[in-house]
């Protein structure tokens, strides 16, 4: 079970970057602060949802049985 929920907040967590640097990267493009080459849904966008999504999934509590 906490692998699921583990696997479940990671990938929620990737969607949410996702979603949130697509957003900042139009944004920055629109208003002329990035390059026209720095497109949404490059690689810096995969690259840092996955790197978030690597972060919340090794942050998830892990529940220990008793020996």
């Amino acid at each position: 079970m906490p692998d699921f929920v583990a696997t479940l907040l990671s990938a929620a967590a990737f969607c949410l970057a996702l979603v949130a640097l697509n957003a900042l990267t139009r944004l920055l493009v629109q208003w002329q602060l990035a390059p026209h080459e720095m497109a949404p849904n490059g690689f810096l966008q995969y690259g840092g949802a996955l790197a978030l999504a690597r972060v919340a999934y090794r942050r998830t509590p892990v529940r220990r049985l008793p020996h």
